[in-house]
């Protein structure tokens, strides 16, 4: 359904009428397009697995999740909407965008994604307000023109909550809850929901719940004489007095009081992980194993490039936040030599600060890879923006200048061939692959092999039997001239990393 407003909403300064009129004809241009694409995250039907994606045995899981049609979230008390899990159903999407086509082209590529947000989360897309407007309103975000539209407009699709491309101030969600009557979400609280929905792992369960908890704490609100446990002097007038006079916590100070010793506990416990983690990094570098991370927005296709690269079978779905816990696999390039090929969480504009740092112990991995695949979908309207928002959220991981990019152009199959050539020329290194069809991935398996780093230490030695482990580790790590075995020991020729020709040399069999 689209929405022809009735009313141009807040004032935009002396503009002639005609203005506004060609501005709310962009604006409902605009939802009409978001709209006919209404349930975006999945535009082209459901997800096609190749073989390489293995069983997908996580999938029917993950559908499960799905809410349920038709359940009602309608709010008796609107103030209860703090202390309510959010349940996302029938909803009517808003924006802001402040003036001219190209804002309205962002605003459109915004409100698209907020709409494949919205269904990922397990809601139906039913229709949506786009306003034009030089920034939000303080105390309603819309204005109070706007938002007794937007009233209007909920109650004729029969919605039950409202998500704003945006993030709210506490006041400014308050005051739209009281003209609109039905719950109202910003971008933030969607993405938490997708978040806490999609985590799996101890860890990443613990990451989620420390974000949502530092969004919620400034968010709490009371209401009424049950929100108060202080009374001083006469309660009610009369007889109430005493045994209830003094100081003591309102309900609000009671709940804040929760969450943050709720808060500490979570950090302490996602530091309590740490050290396994980085253990297995340890590990790894004291094996000299390089490591390669896939990073990018989220969608991109990163979880179906680590398939196409190591059938690691994990979780594909064309959704958004479709990868939480982060997968590492063991790989080997043409010539033999053993890396780490590592999937993480995706990225979008406006990624929330909460999550940022609730997961930051986790993109720290990023830092320490030895090759970076930033992975774009060369498909989408506007891949040079998302590049920007990944590189944005990356810029503040420790180490992350250090480390070698190749952007990915994944979905060539899809792609517009114009795009693409704009980004290969913008971009230092880049690869065009289809992680579907399998196109350029044995390029990129070059283009990996090339990056990583080589030993550079020259050996020759006789390595006893009893010393097979070091001669494993040559063959997964080291590049091998010459091997030959002899009466004292295994006899290698070629080049390892210095802290494993210092092994070989200290147990070598001297002639």
């Amino acid at each position: 359904m689209t929405h022809t407003p009735t009313n141009p909403g807040a004032p935009l300064g002396e503009e002639p009428h005609d203005d506004l009129r060609d501005a709310q004809a962009i604006a409902n241009d605009v939802v009409a397009r978001v709209l006919a694409r209404a349930g975006t995250a999945r535009t082209d039907g459901e997800t096609v697995h190749m073989e390489h994606d293995g069983e997908q045995l996580d999938l029917e899981e993950r559908v499960a999740l799905r809410r349920v049609a038709g359940l009602s979230t309608e709010l008796q008390d609107v103030t209860e909407v703090e202390y309510r899990q959010l349940r996302l159903e029938r909803v009517v999407l808003v924006g802001v965008y402040a003036g001219g086509e190209a804002f309205a082209q962002d605003a459109e590529i915004s409100l698209r994604e907020l709409a494949a947000l919205a269904e990922t989360a397990g809601s139906l897309v039913l229709d949506g307000l786009l306003q034009r407007r030089q920034k939000p309103d303080p105390s309603t975000y819309l204005g109070s023109g706007k938002a007794a539209e937007l009233g209007q407009l909920v109650l004729a699709v029969g919605a039950d909550t409202v998500v704003v491309d945006g993030e709210l101030a506490p006041s400014q969600r308050r005051a739209l809850e009281d003209v609109i009557k039905v719950k109202v979400v910003d971008r933030t609280a969607l993405i938490l929901d997708i978040f806490a929905q999609h985590a799996k792992s101890r860890e990443g369960k613990a990451q989620v719940e420390l974000a949502q908890l530092e969004y919620l704490l400034p968010r709490l609100r009371g209401w009424g004489e049950s929100m108060s446990r202080q009374a001083g002097g006469q309660v009610g007038g009369a007889g109430a007095g005493m045994g209830s006079r003094g100081p003591g916590e309102t309900k609000i100070e009671l709940d804040r009081r929760r969450i943050r010793n709720r808060m500490a506990k979570l950090r302490r416990e996602i530091t309590a992980m740490k050290p396994a983690r980085e253990t297995k990094r340890l590990s790894r570098k004291r094996n000299a194993i390089p490591a390669v991370t896939i990073a990018g927005y989220t969608n991109a296709g990163k979880s179906s490039l680590l398939n196409a690269l190591t059938d690691a079978g994990v979780l594909v779905e064309n959704a958004l936040f479709a990868t939480l816990d982060p997968t590492v696999r063991r790989t080997q390039t043409e010539d033999g030599r053993v890396y780490t090929l590592a999937d993480t969480v995706g990225f979008v504009r406006h990624l929330p600060h909460q999550l940022v740092e609730a997961f930051r112990s986790t993109l720290e991995e990023v830092g320490d890879a030895d090759l970076l695949l930033h992975v774009v979908d060369a498909s989408h309207p506007d891949p040079e923006s998302q590049i920007a928002a990944v590189r944005e959220v990356l810029s503040e991981i420790p180490g992350i200048a250090d480390v070698t990019e190749v952007i990915v152009l994944n979905k060539a199959d899809v792609a517009d061939p114009a795009v693409v050539g704009r980004i290969q020329r913008r971009e230092k290194r880049t690869v065009v692959v289809s992680a579907h069809t399998g196109e350029g991935i044995a390029e990129l398996r070059g283009v990996i092999s090339d990056a990583l780093p080589r030993p550079s230490v020259d050996v020759d030695v006789v390595v006893p039997y009893s010393r097979g482990d070091l001669v494993h580790r040559v063959h997964q790590s080291g590049e091998i001239d010459h091997e030959e075995h002899v009466s004292a020991g295994t006899v290698l020729r070629g080049r390892v990393d210095a802290q494993l020709a210092a092994e070989l040399e200290r147990v070598a069999v001297r002639a």
